[in-house]
C-alpha cells in the first residue's frame, strides 16, 4: 500500500500503490520506544490526491538470500513457529527452521504474486495470489480458481472466520468458501459521487471481521461497507472517513477500528467518532496501512515516504531510514513469537529488536 504496483502482472493495467491488506496481519510482542524520537507534529498537510514518490534510502538489507527481486509483500508466522514470506512476484518462502525454502507456480502456487497469506483452525495455510486461491496442507499445494467457483482469479484478501469458513476478497467481489463450495456474495456499496476505483468497482482489497462477529468489507473508491449479520451499514466521507479510497483495516485490543488510507492519511474509530490524526497535523504521509498491534499495546503502521509510527495512547514515535530503516517505503509490518517486529521495504527486510532498527540478518543469520 502505498505508491506502488497495484496490478502486478497485467502490464497493460499497471497503478503505481502498494497495499497493505491483509489480511490482517497478527501481531504480538513488545515495543521499547526509541527516546531519540519525538513526538511528530506539523501543520495541517493539505489533502490532495497524487503524492509524489519520495525514494528515501539508507542501504540495501536482506532480500532472503537474493530470491526476492523486489519486494516482500506479506509476512506471517504460523502455530509451529515457521516464517513464510509472499512476495511481488516471487512467489512464496518459508523458513522451516531448518532452511529456506522457495516455491513459484511451477511448484504447484497459483501465482507468483503473493498478497494475502492466513491460517485456519487446523493448520492449512492459505495464499491469496494472482491467479486464484492457493492451500498449503504441509505436504502439498491445491490451487482452486474460478474454474471451481471463485467469482475472479484476482486475490487481495483472505479471513478466515470462527466456523473455518475462508472470506476472500477479489477483483470481482467476494467469495466464501467452506473448503467445498464457493458461494459468491453480494456486498452492497454506498452511492458515491464520483469514484475513482483504482482497479475495479467491484474490488474488495480487505476483509476485517472484528471481535463482535461483524465483517468490514473495503471498497475499491466506495469506502468502507459494515455488516453486523443483519444490516449493511457504510461509512464514506459523507459521514466520517477522509478518503473513500481505503488502503487497510485494522482492530486493535480496544475495539477501536483503525483505518488507513491512500489520500487521507490514518484515522481511529471508536465506534462513534472519527479521529482522523494526519488532518489534524499529529504525523505526516497521505497514504497509510499496514497496521499491527504488540504485546504492549502499541499500534504500529506505515506512512509512505514518512517510515512507520508506533503509538502508544498518547503519543507517536517516527522511525525512519535515520533509525535504521533500509528505506521510508514499507510493504508490511509483522511481529514475530520473538516479539521482533519486521519490515518489509523497497530495500530488503528490516528488524526491530525492541532497542534498535537494523538489517534483519543481522538477528536472524538464516534471511542473509
Amino acid at each position: 500500500m502505498k505508491i506502488f504496483d497495484i496490478i502486478m502482472n497485467l502490464s497493460t493495467r499497471l497503478l503505481s500503490m502498494m497495499l497493505l491488506i491483509t489480511l490482517a496481519n497478527a501481531c504480538k510482542g513488545q515495543e521499547t520506544e526509541n527516546k531519540d524520537n519525538k513526538r511528530v507534529k506539523s501543520s495541517q498537510p493539505t489533502i490532495e490526491k497524487h503524492q509524489p514518490f519520495i525514494y528515501t534510502n539508507s542501504k540495501p538489507h536482506s532480500t532472503l538470500n537474493g530470491t526476492v527481486s523486489e519486494f516482500v509483500w506479506q509476512i506471517y508466522q504460523d502455530e509451529k513457529g515457521n516464517y513464510w514470506f509472499g512476495t511481488n512476484h516471487d512467489g512464496i518462502l518459508v523458513y522451516d527452521n531448518n532452511s529456506l525454502i522457495h516455491y513459484t507456480s511451477k511448484d504447484g502456487i497459483g501465482g507468483n504474486a503473493i498478497r494475502a497469506i492466513a491460517e485456519d483452525k487446523i493448520g492449512n495455510i492459505w495464499f491469496g495470489t494472482s491467479s486464484g486461491l492457493t492451500k498449503y496442507n504441509g505436504k502439498e499445494f491445491t490451487n482452486y480458481t474460478i474454474d471451481d467457483g471463485l467469482i475472479d482469479n484476482e486475490i487481495w484478501a483472505i479471513e478466515v472466520d470462527n466456523t473455518g469458513s475462508i472470506w476472500i476478497g477479489t477483483v470481482g467481489g467476494v467469495n466464501k468458501f467452506d473448503g467445498n463450495n464457493f458461494e459468491t456474495l453480494e456486498v452492497p456499496k454506498p452511492n458515491v459521487p464520483n469514484p475513482e476505483p483504482m482497479l475495479s468497482k467491484n474490488r474488495v482489497s480487505d476483509i476485517l471481521i472484528d471481535k463482535n462477529g461483524h465483517f468490514w468489507f473495503v471498497n475499491d473508491s466506495y469506502g468502507i461497507t459494515k455488516f453486523n449479520g443483519n444490516q449493511y451499514e457504510f461509512f464514506t466521507t459523507e459521514n466520517g472517513l477522509t478518503d473513500n479510497n481505503v488502503a487497510d483495516l485494522f482492530e486493535d485490543s480496544q475495539g477501536n477500528i483503525w483505518i488507513g488510507t491512500f489520500y487521507g492519511g490514518v484515522s481511529k474509530f471508536d465506534g462513534k467518532t472519527f479521529t482522523n490524526f494526519t488532518k489534524e497535523g499529529v504525523i505526516m504521509g497521505l497514504e497509510t496501512y499496514n497496521f499491527c498491534e504488540d504485546k504492549a499495546g502499541n499500534i504500529w503502521f506505515s506512512a509512505e515516504n514518512y517510515g512507520v509510527y508506533s503509538y502508544n495512547g498518547k503519543d507517536f514515535t517516527q522511525f525512519t531510514v535515520k533509525d535504521g530503516l533500509a528505506t521510508n517505503t514499507i510493504q508490511t509490518i509483522y511481529q514475530d513469537k520473538k516479539g521482533q517486529i519486521w519490515f518489509s521495504t523497497w530495500e530488503g527486510i528490516s528488524l526491530y529488536d525492541g532497542k534498535e532498527i537494523t538489517n534483519v540478518s543481522d538477528k536472524e543469520s538464516w534471511t542473509k
